[in-house]
């Protein structure tokens, strides 16, 4: 397929790789133009100076970028260069109010709007793992199932506009809790002298067992936070997860609570360490006594 690709940051250029890899036709957009260039270099395909520019032509459009307002000013300014009948395909994690307004104006021209954000982290993109929540019309969603299968392992569709948003909040509120409890638990078994291997080859096998666990239990012993989803992505996510709530009237106390421990992990200079620094704000405190 004719595919464009917006957004070559950690998670969008490897996903687009894959794309041009499996054999699809990939025009690539950034912001900056030396990742494109860079892009290109590694994986082929062709890089575009403008979105409007990589839309024309293109029989899907996806796009992996920063926040709403990014989001927005992309796909508005591809939508009239994309041909009568196209997918617009956003894997960025916004708000499901930009993800509704953005299917009504592609379906005022034509196209179709499919939000798609994916859970997997960077190590996910690069392998080829991701799990996808797709919100939009279903047919729209069956069209594009070959393209994200070139990234995924999963691809859910989960409802209308904007489902596909609200699946991925409650993906981090529960990333956010079990993170919180296993770093509590490290923290305790470290502050009790125990031997953490032995800890977790005794938990690990039963009910306390967790993605989480598996794969951050002996990184967060050993104080080593560089593994993908920063902490300022994740409060990007918990604002957008707490603001729905605010509108829905759910209530949320455990996730306000774990986005202000990230906010003094951030204070702490850790905006680009990964979530699973919640344990090195324990050890912070543990040393100030």
């Amino acid at each position: 397929m004719r595919l464009a690709f917006a957004g070559l940051g950690v998670m969008g250029a490897p996903m687009a790789g894959h794309l041009q890899r499996g054999g699809h036709e990939v025009v690539v957009y950034n912001r900056s133009p030396q990742k494109a260039q860079a892009w290109v270099e590694r994986y082929g395909g062709r890089a575009a100076a403008s979105p409007a520019e990589a839309a024309q032509g293109a029989e899907v459009f996806l796009l992996c970028v920063g926040n709403d307002d990014d989001v927005r000013s992309v796909v508005t300014e591809a939508l009239p260069a994309l041909p009568a009948g196209a997918v617009i395909v956003d894997h960025t994690t916004t708000s499901a109010r930009l993800a509704r307004e953005l299917a009504e104006l592609a379906a005022a021209s034509g196209k179709a709007f499919v939000d798609a954000p994916v859970s997997g982290g960077q190590a996910g993109a690069e392998n080829g793992t991701l799990s996808v929540m797709a919100g939009g019309e279903a047919e729209a969603v069956a069209r594009v199932r070959p393209v994200l299968d070139g990234y995924a392992k999963a691809v859910k569709h989960v409802g209308p506009a904007g489902s596909g948003q609200l699946t991925k909040m409650v993906n981090q509120i529960c990333i956010a809790g079990v993170v919180q409890g296993l770093a509590e638990a490290v923290h305790f078994a470290k502050q009790a002298g125990l031997d953490a291997d032995a800890v977790y080859d005794a938990v690990s096998k039963g009910a306390a067992q967790s993605w989480q666990m598996d794969n951050r239990w002996k990184t967060m012993v050993e104080n080593r936070f560089e593994f993908g989803f920063a902490v300022d992505w994740m409060r990007k996510d918990l604002g957008l997860v707490l603001d729905e709530a605010r509108a829905n009237g759910s209530h949320l106390a455990l996730t306000a609570l774990v986005d202000q421990f990230y906010s003094e992990v951030q204070a702490m200079g850790g905006r680009r360490w990964d979530t699973s620094s919640l344990a090195a704000r324990l050890a912070d405190r543990a040393n100030k006594g």
